[in-house]
């Protein structure tokens, strides 16, 4: 039989290789899951969150200028008829 010190490094060593495999099972998992998930997404033709904002930015300007723009007619309307 090993001496107790000697049996709590085995103990130990096994302990510590277990959890790195562990590890290592979880990164693989967690990259196979986010692969599956971006291509589901893909098929999804769903935007990204950047596309999404930039082209709310792009409405909001659109929206602005519209504004501007009816704003402008409507004086130039006024001064004809005035």
């Amino acid at each position: 039989m090993q001496p107790p010190n000697k049996m709590f490094d085995e103990m130990s060593k096994l302990m510590t290789n277990a959890m790195g495999v562990a590890q290592g099972a979880k990164d693989e998992a967690e990259t196979a899951m986010k692969s599956w998930m971006d291509r589901w997404l893909a098929d999804r033709d769903l935007v990204t969150r950047e596309e999404f904002d930039a082209v709310r930015t792009m409405a909001q300007k659109a929206r602005e200028e519209n504004a501007a723009l009816k704003a402008r007619i409507e004086a130039l309307e006024g001064k004809k008829e005035g």
